[in-house]
């Protein structure tokens, strides 16, 4: 890592490691603002500033992709816990607030996979996500979702159960 390369008030990224992640960053922030490419650009780039300033701190406890898809984790559940807070109270106040509608899939093999995963109770669909998208380890995809590792080959076994069960349901 060259010391040019190294941001200012985090010592331990480079800005080419981070480079090198951008897409995967990306495609996980997609997923956790449902697939809204503006929300997830938003979120790109606020997780982007949290290193860049040095408030989320990178110390190599974890590879650096495992820290920063965490990153993007925490601020993606801080934005919808104050989203769901202002839900709630315009429920409460006898407002009607419409639902987003759900993207449609195309009617292949591998969109009838992702409709099964999409399915999965969230932390089962973010670990199957985490490991087969995101090339993770149980090891790693369980740090990203804040769980022991036990507990993410837990989910991920349950995952897999209740793929392989709807999958030989539908057909």
């Amino acid at each position: 890592m060259r010391d040019s390369d190294v941001l200012d008030n985090n010592p331990h990224i480079s800005r080419s490691a981070l480079e090198a992640i951008h897409g995967q960053v990306f495609g996980w922030a997609l997923s956790r603002c449902d697939y809204d490419q503006a929300a997830a650009e938003d979120l790109v780039q606020q997780a982007y500033i949290e290193l860049l300033t040095g408030k989320a701190r990178f110390e190599r406890r974890s590879s650096l992709k495992t820290f920063v898809f965490a990153v993007v984790r925490n601020l993606a559940r801080s934005r919808y816990r104050r989203i769901a807070s202002r839900l709630r109270l315009v429920r409460s106040e006898g407002a009607a607030v419409a639902d987003e509608p759900v993207h449609p899939v195309e009617p292949d093999e591998s969109a009838r996979l992702w409709e099964a995963v999409q399915r999965l109770p969230r932390r089962q669909r973010d670990i199957v996500e985490l490991v087969f998208c995101r090339d993770m380890t149980i090891e790693a995809a369980s740090g990203v979702m804040g769980v022991t590792t036990g507990t993410g080959r837990v989910h991920y076994e349950r995952a897999k159960k209740a793929l392989r069960k709807t999958l030989k349901r539908d057909e």
